[in-house]
């Protein structure tokens, strides 16, 4: 058991979530910006799933560059590293904001938030919940040691 804390709590870990810091400053001000500045909280659900997509696309592009090479010092080259990235970063973000949308919606039901603060908090969740499932999606995945 130890062993496998120690493998996911060792020097990558920390490097993921240096990254994950660039990471967010590139996509969380693209979101929170076309949501708020730009407008898109006022295309309701639609806008939600804009500005959520296009923190993905933004940050995905600086996360799969720093990852592959300073987190994991992933030496494979071609197609496939790709393809499994964007697999991963996908299928992360329809888990993550899937999932969070109709929990927080539930979890705050009632508190009379308004639909621009509610969105905010849901992007936030699905923000979180994205980290985790990169970091091992990445990990064990993507970027995955191959024979």
């Amino acid at each position: 058991m130890m062993d496998k804390l120690k493998k996911i709590f060792d020097p990558t870990l920390f490097r993921f979530l240096l990254v994950g810091v660039a990471n967010t400053l590139v996509g969380m001000g693209t979101m929170f910006g076309l949501y708020n500045l730009v407008g898109l909280h006022a295309w309701g659900d639609i806008g939600y799933w804009i500005s959520s997509a296009a923190n993905y696309i933004t940050g995905s592009v600086v996360s799969f560059f720093l990852n592959k090479h300073f987190t994991f010092r992933n030496q494979e080259t071609g197609p496939q590293v790709v393809f499994r990235f964007a697999l991963n970063i996908l299928t992360c973000y329809l888990l993550a904001y899937g999932i969070a949308k109709p929990a927080v919606g539930w979890l705050l039901d009632g508190f009379g938030l308004s639909g621009q603060l509610k969105g905010n908090l849901t992007m936030l969740a699905g923000s979180g919940l994205f980290v985790v499932l990169n970091y091992f999606g990445q990990r064990f995945f993507a970027f995955k040691e191959r024979a």
